[in-house]
């Protein structure tokens, strides 16, 4: 029985028992610095001061980026500017802002945006993911499906602002992601597939086609026929970086709440 000691009174369970216990006090230190690898030290949002960081801060958080694009480090990249185009609606931290002018364009509330990194988002063998049905890996349309290019686009109020001239598609999930959109005015713009809708070829059409065939066109009912003017454009052609599709999405998203006066007001 006393060969259960190791020295003295001190025997195997207790020595079992200050290593658990060491263990799970390193365990909770070294989770305690992992949790603050990024976004730390906090700052205060009214006054922008910032709050000394503790002890157990972890390292700069680092990413490998694929293709030999380098290592990416959160902290080292350019802050989104925390000055936005809008007043709180009363004096707390956590009151909802309110956009002082073109909140789609600003970037506030449902619109806004990211500064992701200007460079297309790519295929796992390196090729752009997003690009123009024509320049895709032998993606087409289906024979059964609407073809969509050349077919009229109307706007949220109802009126014509132009029509389809090309189709986006994504090379690593094989679906149409945006619709090019030539304006009556010659401007080129992208809107996402998710906020249009393709009227004229339903099922129905298909199965009872005695019925008189209906108008063809897409509604993007995001945002207005003037609106299309002020949405964000690609800076090279045939190429959407990722900070341009957080810029479309966010846009045409932000319609939904700011296109008309209606839409930013309570329902009840």
């Amino acid at each position: 029985m006393n060969a259960a000691y190791i020295v003295g009174t001190f025997d195997v369970a207790e020595l079992a028992f200050l290593l658990f216990f060491g263990f799970f006090v390193a365990l909770v230190f070294y989770l305690n610095k992992e949790s603050r690898r990024e976004g730390y030290p906090l700052e205060d949002e009214e006054t922008g001061k910032v709050h000394p960081g503790s002890l157990f801060d972890g390292d700069k958080k680092s990413f490998q980026l694929p293709h030999g694009r380098g290592t990416y480090v959160p902290e080292d990249v350019a802050r989104d500017d925390i000055n936005v185009a809008g007043v709180q609606s009363f004096k707390s931290a956590g009151a909802p802002w309110v956009p002082t002018g073109d909140a789609m364009k600003d970037g506030m509330g449902p619109a806004a945006f990211a500064n992701r990194s200007k460079y297309p988002d790519l295929t796992f063998d390196g090729r752009p993911r997003i690009v123009p049905i024509a320049q895709s890996h032998e993606l087409i349309v289906s024979p059964n499906d609407p073809q969509l290019i050349g077919w009229p686009v109307m706007a949220a109020d109802k009126q014509m602002v132009g029509k389809v001239s090309d189709i986006w598609v994504d090379q690593a999930e094989h679906l149409i992601r945006y619709l090019e959109v030539e304006t009556t005015t010659g401007k080129k713009v992208l809107a996402p597939m998710m906020v249009a809708v393709v009227h004229g070829n339903s099922l129905i059409d298909a199965m009872l086609p005695i019925i008189e065939e209906k108008p063809k066109f897409v509604e993007i009912d995001a945002i207005t026929a003037a609106q299309f003017e002020d949405a964000p454009m690609l800076e090279t052609a045939g190429i959407i970086t990722r900070y341009e599709e957080d810029r479309v999405q966010a846009y045409f998203g932000g319609g939904y709440m700011y296109a008309t006066p209606e839409r930013s007001e309570a329902w009840i």
